[in-house]
């Protein structure tokens, strides 16, 4: 995923270092790099968070 969207920018960029009116569209894609970046973050926190209410569930329900 991170790696299809790196692939993007650099096309972006290099079509940006041809022509001025790229700039905005660079400017786009680094914004939506750390977005993505920030929601994969955050999908990690929250993942181990739920991962331990799950296990906690099972746990109570074993005893």
């Amino acid at each position: 995923m991170l790696s299809s969207l790196y692939l993007r920018l650099r096309e972006l960029m290099a079509r940006a270092q041809e022509r001025e009116e790229g700039q905005g569209m660079v400017e786009y894609a680094l914004i939506l790099v750390l977005i993505a970046v920030v929601v994969i973050v955050i999908l990690q926190i929250v993942g181990k968070q739920v991962n331990n209410v799950f296990s906690n569930i099972s746990n109570g329900l074993n005893q």
